[in-house]
């Protein structure tokens, strides 16, 4: 889905998107690879289990700290605001009580609703789901709408208990469900394009009407790649 999203965002904007996989095993376990660095911009998809989470971290901080365009959907979301309370506010261990019961921060936790939920079927937060999104923030632009409505599919969710301390450092939840309690979009101030969601938009993007947050990095990318050639040039 985010290959064929990336596909109609390319051709909105009449350029080819050439994608490179990684494994994030590999990265947690070998370190930042220059191929890695090099790109142009980075999306972290969803995902399920304790496999190179921390390589996925890792890339995060990559991405932040170099101003690397940055998509996270879903546990992209999650590794982003995983990240940023580590090595930004400095809580050590930060993790989601997913993977982590006994971590010190529980950043990200399970929905209230999915507390003593056994049967795993068809029980977690799905379908379409209405996303009220801050006026004037690059994802109410990218949508040119204020109510979007996006697909979901998690258990978990960032904690509102740390969702003041996350904004103070620049991590802003632009995005939130209709009630005002589950974040949905997360955007780092002061970054050329670093933004995560909670949904996943890769699955309403069409030819000729792509995913804005997939179209927003692709925008961010192409900046990202002309700024490093004048760079080189200089």
């Amino acid at each position: 889905s985010h290959i064929e999203a990336f596909h109609h965002a390319g051709a909105e904007l009449g350029t080819k998107v050439e994608c490179r996989f990684f494994d994030s095993e590999k990265v947690e376990k070998d370190g930042i690879t220059q191929q890695l660095a090099g790109c142009n911009g980075i999306l972290i998809p969803g995902g399920f289990g304790s496999r190179g989470i921390e390589g996925k971290v890792m890339t995060a901080r990559l991405a932040r700290e170099r101003g690397i365009p940055y998509l996270g959907v879903c546990l992209g979301f999650q590794i982003a605001t995983i990240e940023i309370s580590r090595n930004v506010l400095g809580m050590a261990g930060a993790h989601t009580t997913e993977l982590d019961p006994d971590t010190k921060y529980p950043v990200v936790d399970l929905l209230p609703e999915q507390r003593g939920v056994k049967d795993m079927g068809g029980t977690m937060r799905l379908g379409s789901q209405k996303v009220l999104v801050k006026e004037g923030s690059r994802s109410a632009k990218l949508y040119q709408s204020t109510e979007i409505f996006e697909r979901h599919r998690h258990r978990y969710e960032v904690n509102p208990d740390y969702i003041e301390r996350l904004e103070s450092a620049g991590w802003e939840f632009t995005g939130r469900s209709e009630d005002g309690v589950k974040m949905e979009i997360g955007e780092l101030k002061d970054h050329l394009f670093f933004v995560a969601c909670q949904f996943h938009p890769e699955f309403k993007s069409r030819p000729k009407r792509p995913s804005p947050l997939h179209l927003g990095l692709i925008k961010a990318a192409l900046v990202h790649k002309a700024r490093r050639v004048e760079r080189q040039v200089l």
